[in-house]
């Protein structure tokens, strides 16, 4: 980039130059003839005819002639040069009234990159700096739109468990006489909606964190395998709960991948969880681990309803549920995908998801071998 603008700039003084060089001969020539051709004829007059009172006083006064010439040298040898240089001159105009335009508001001003030099350099920067400056107002205004829609999603979905707790302790409160069967079941709503207005809470926390980098990774080596037996085997009473039957298939017996315990255990677990809301109908649930030496891939399938084609790229948006999934029942916080995709994002990996007749399957692909210091610089650089 360096040696680009040292050619530029070095190509602009040539440029100059030449042009000082053509105007200064132009005029010298030019001069060369006048003078002597004028002065000559001047002599020439005045010897044949002394009676002559114009040669007789254009020869008696040669230093008035002389300057006059060279003022006529001086303002051809300008006429001259803005000839040459004329195209460079509309040039900085036209950057300048860009600038101008710019610095009124309207960034979609434009400047076209013309020859090889100092302007053309610097319209090539102005476009540049303009096109960031666009960029740049562009992610600021996704950025509010973004903690608009989080702060209303919060509220939402924050105050939907409250009112039910709040209504169900209200009636509590003020008819102490219920029976003592219908006064068991407000507080066990009222236990299951706190519990759901926890769960909210704790995801939200989590998604923050994950998605501006306040939690830092403890990378291990771990065995992928066995970290998935036993999250499936915790999630026994939620198989037998929902009628679901569950397998874990491995083309390996074991797999040891660099990550961090605690966030694939996090990771898996809202994808399983996820699983059994929507996968009951299909009344099974497969995990499968495929590994090789560079890379691992686990998809976590369900043969619940298909998720519309349309939907699917929006999936792991956070607040975003299917809508066949909002319900009372299943509906979520709408954050858990989202959870699961900063994970493997923050594992070097990519997750997606496939839905038709066979089921729905999310596939994560993990590194092996995880550089965590590698993985920092390379969202360092996405962040700039």
């Amino acid at each position: 980039m360096k040696n680009n603008k040292e050619n530029a700039g070095e190509s602009f003084r040539k440029k100059v130059l030449s042009g000082i060089i053509y105007s200064l001969l132009i005029t010298l020539i030019a001069e060369f003839f006048l003078v002597r051709n004028l002065l000559t004829a001047a002599d020439y007059v005045h010897e044949a005819e002394p009676d002559n009172s114009a040669a007789a006083a254009l020869s008696d006064f040669r230093v008035v002639a002389v300057l006059l010439l060279l003022l006529f040298g001086i303002c051809l040898f300008a006429t001259v040069f803005w000839f040459l240089q004329r195209k460079s001159f509309v040039y900085i105009d036209r950057i300048s009234e860009t600038m101008q335009t710019i610095a009124g508001g309207d960034l979609n001003a434009f400047v076209e990159v013309e020859g090889d030099d100092e302007f053309s350099g610097m319209a090539e920067n102005l476009n540049l700096m303009t096109a960031d400056i666009r960029d740049l107002m562009d992610r600021e205004r996704e950025a509010e739109r973004s903690k608009n829609e989080l702060i209303t999603n919060i509220a939402h979905d924050l105050r939907t468990p409250l009112t039910s707790i709040i209504g169900y302790l209200e009636i509590l409160t003020q008819k102490p006489d219920l029976p003592e069967e219908t006064r068991t079941r407000y507080i066990e709503i009222a236990y299951t909606k706190s519990k759901k207005l926890q769960q909210l809470i704790n995801d939200l926390f989590g998604f923050t964190k994950l998605s501006y980098g306040k939690i830092s990774m403890r990378v291990s080596n771990i065995d992928l395998i066995k970290l998935l037996s036993q999250l499936l085997t915790e999630f026994y009473p939620n198989f037998e709960e929902a009628g679901l039957q569950y397998e874990l298939e491995s083309n390996v017996p074991a797999l040891m991948i660099t990550a961090d315990p605690n966030l694939l255990a996090r990771l898996f677990d809202n994808l399983v969880n996820n699983a059994i809301k929507y996968g009951a109908e299909g009344k099974r649930i497969r995990v499968k681990v495929h590994g090789t030496e560079t890379q691992a891939e686990v998809r976590v399938i369900n043969y619940g309803k298909v998720i519309p084609a349309n939907e699917l790229p929006l999936i792991f948006d956070k607040f975003y549920r299917v809508e066949q999934s909002r319900s009372s029942s299943t509906g979520g916080t709408g954050l858990g995908l989202a959870i699961a995709k900063n994970i493997v994002e923050m594992h070097g990996g990519n997750i997606s998801v496939t839905s038709d007749l066979s089921g729905t399957s999310f596939i994560v692909v993990l590194p092996v071998h995880f550089d965590i210091d590698k993985e920092k610089f390379a969202n360092a650089i996405d962040r700039s």
